[in-house]
């Protein structure tokens, strides 16, 4: 059986900037041809065993050959792989996607297109220039200014200059001089507004503004590397008042998130809304057990309390009970405690409401909260992590409190960008790592190296993180609470600017 290629234009940036469509295909892919602009959070999307292959190019390096990269596709598609063929920014706009389609309709694969969101829009309105406005022009022409070394470029620049629209240069930093003396010896005025715009809607975008006539001394002072592309037109004159990009607090900054990927989400997605870089590293993996004994055991004992200590306690409860043939309803007659509001939110979700929450979300508050409210004794069902905190169960036993501690699930350590990070900690390209654990912050420490930690900011969900991060002498910085909200104020805080 031959399954269908798939062609998913990922766009220039993030996985917000990814269509749907190409979303879903990823999810669903056995095998993904990707780009080496692609980025990480779109990466990320692909299923854990679906089969990745790296064929990216760079200027004056193609370490797989085009031709090899057809036949590639076909191998997979014919192998009955659901294979994607995932470029950067838009399939058919100077990505070679129509001649992987031609290849692929000559070997009788069948294929389909999902365009992408193409850099040559998507950068200039991340850099606050509209390409088209009605009061400086009506068209925008978008061009490829990739030249092989030693040869001149190859544009009707006395055509593009009469149309009159916003002009867009493709893979042309090399060729940026060669371009503005093209356009300006065919007529246009030196003093036309333009710019260069470096790793277009990206965290770490940069922009030079300018005129075609001092463009290229600009972005040559300033150091402009590829991936750039170039702007010309009177609407640049527009990106002082329309860039809403590199104005959000945390533009510029790089961070890394170590909190499992399946609680991950809203973390990273709310420092990208601030305008951050971020590589989603996860270095914990929750692995749930199978056995139930140790649960069905503690049910046929009284208890008072239930309590939780994280949202993923909360949801591994609910299916151990599920695999044990019981539910929610074996809990009957306990009240419930939770550490925080999330752990709380996570309980509501499957119907029911906590019934103590304590005011600074921390085992030792959670424990002196329940000490309170069991000033006669009884008994405690803790559901939660194997390698729970001792503080705990222990502040409670201390108190005449019977405990029964149910492990449900082991934290393991983990870290697949270990390589990535440790680089960029090097290279002083990363400015602060969220941590959401303790836990976190060991495995963190483990993959990178404690020799590379000293003064790296870290972004602590409460003081228990913090003290274990103080450990590695990185410089922490505490939440004022801990919850997802704080920890995002927080960045903003010791970041911004």
């Amino acid at each position: 059986m031959t399954e269908t290629v798939t062609l998913v234009g990922a766009g220039p940036g993030g996985a917000e900037l990814l269509t749907r469509g190409g979303d879903a295909a990823l999810r669903q892919a056995d095998a993904v041809v990707y780009d080496r602009l692609v980025d990480e959070s779109i990466l990320d999307l692909i299923p854990k065993g679906a089969e990745r292959i790296c064929v990216g190019k760079k200027m004056g390096h193609h370490p797989v050959p085009q031709d090899e990269i057809n036949a590639l596709l076909v191998r997979l598609a014919r192998q009955g792989k659901r294979t994607v063929r995932l470029k950067g920014g838009d399939c058919y706009l100077f990505g070679r996607g129509g001649e992987e389609c031609e290849y692929l309709k000559a070997h009788g694969v069948p294929f389909r297109v999902l365009p992408g969101v193409t850099s040559a829009l998507a950068a200039p309105a991340f850099a606050g220039i509209p390409v088209t406005h009605r009061d400086f022009c009506s068209s925008v022409h978008i061009v490829t200014a990739h030249v092989r070394a030693g040869k001149p470029l190859c544009i009707d620049f006395e055509a593009l200059v009469r149309t009159g629209g916003t002009l867009v240069f493709l893979m042309g930093l090399t060729a940026l001089r060669q371009v503005t003396d093209g356009l300006t010896a065919a007529g246009m005025p030196p003093d036309m507004p333009a710019a260069v715009i470096e790793n277009g809607a990206r965290g770490t975008q940069r922009k030079v503004v300018s005129t075609v006539g001092k463009l290229a001394d600009a972005a040559e002072k300033a150091r402009v590397h590829s991936p750039a592309l170039i702007v010309v037109g009177r609407v640049c004159a527009l990106s002082g008042t329309l860039d809403w990009w590199t104005a959000l607090p945390l533009h510029g900054k790089t961070l890394a998130v170590t909190r499992p990927e399946e609680r991950n989400a809203g973390l990273v997605d709310g420092l990208r809304a601030l305008g951050a870089e971020v590589i989603a590293a996860p270095c914990i993996e929750l692995h749930e057990r199978g056995d139930t004994a140790s649960l069905t055991g503690a049910l046929e004992e009284k208890h008072d309390w239930a309590v939780f200590t994280s949202p993923a306690g909360v949801q591994a409860a609910v299916r151990a009970l599920f695999r044990a043939g019981r539910d929610l309803r074996a809990l009957y007659g306990m009240k419930f405690a939770c550490i925080g509001s999330a752990t709380a939110e996570s309980l509501a979700s499957c119907g029911i409401s906590a019934d103590l929450v304590p005011e600074a979300y921390d085992s030792e508050h959670l424990a002196d909260a329940l000490c309170r409210e069991m000033q006669g004794g009884g008994a405690a069902l803790l559901l939660r992590a194997a390698e729970g905190s001792r503080i705990l169960p222990e502040k409670l036993k201390n108190s005449g409190i019977r405990v029964t501690d149910v492990p449900l699930y082991d934290t393991v350590r983990c870290c697949a960008k270990a390589d990535e990070l440790r680089e960029r900690i090097r290279n002083r390209a990363l400015d602060g790592v969220t941590f959401t654990s303790a836990s976190t912050v060991h495995s963190f420490a483990e993959a990178v190296g404690r020799e590379n930690l000293r003064g790296l900011a870290a972004l602590c969900i409460g003081p228990v993180t913090a003290e274990a991060a103080k450990s590695y002498e990185m410089k922490p910085f505490t939440a004022q609470e801990a919850t997802e909200t704080a920890l995002l104020a927080l960045c903003k805080t010791v970041l911004e600017g």
